[in-house]
């Protein structure tokens, strides 16, 4: 069973504006960790639109989703390179790829709802396990930020192809940890991943 989120936990807040906040790329090797932040101006909206969880959803309803949803309503991305990520951690850099989101919003939100059990620490707002299936806002944070990242890993894959970042989106599969073992890896890699610091010491870089 799919759960349908919904405007149950905004509509607490009455008529202020209600932030959703998502990210996507936690688990790849490569490429950036993406956040994404979206607020819906006006909740009673007619949505024709599939919304839920970015990763209960197929490419083809995501594509839709997230051109219905950069169209009508207040959204902004933030992300952390794989450098801040080998610096900082992937937490914690999800998190500051979050605030980054957060404060590119043209409207100042009265409240944000984060998916996930932690807060992050610059700002102010609700922590909400499993959030991307109970609100509508931070679903459609979880598309925008998958979307976002997944046009960020097609892009590189045109000056990367040996990799098939535009199939993989980055992740460990059988197929991206043969082409590493064969063709090393370059700067878009996150090196204190296990595969890549493994990579790294064998000296397969390039």
């Amino acid at each position: 069973m799919i759960c349908v989120p919904d405007f149950s936990i905004e509509k607490d807040y009455g008529n202020k504006l209600v932030a959703g906040v998502d990210e996507a790329g936690r688990g790849p090797l490569c490429g950036p960790v993406v956040a994404a932040a979206v607020i819906f101006p006006n909740r009673d909206i007619e949505i024709p639109v599939v919304i839920r969880d970015s990763k209960k959803m197929s490419p083809h309803q995501r594509a839709i989703a997230y051109d219905w949803i950069i169209k009508n309503t207040v959204w902004a991305v933030g992300q952390c390179s794989p450098a801040e990520i080998d610096e900082l951690n992937i937490l914690w850099a999800s998190m500051r790829a979050m605030e980054r989101a957060v404060q590119g919003l043209k409207s100042k939100p009265d409240v944000c709802l984060f998916d996930g059990n932690r807060v992050p620490k610059n700002l102010d707002g609700l922590a909400v396990v499993k959030g991307d299936a109970k609100s509508l806002s931070i679903a459609a944070a979880s598309i925008v930020a998958k979307e976002t990242r997944d046009k960020i890993m097609h892009d590189l894959a045109l000056q990367f192809p040996q990799y098939a970042w535009d199939k993989n989106a980055g992740y460990p599969t059988a197929e991206h940890l043969r082409a590493i073992e064969k063709y090393g890896i370059n700067e878009h890699y996150r090196k204190t991943f296990g595969p890549v610091k493994k990579a790294l010491e064998s000296g397969e870089n390039s």
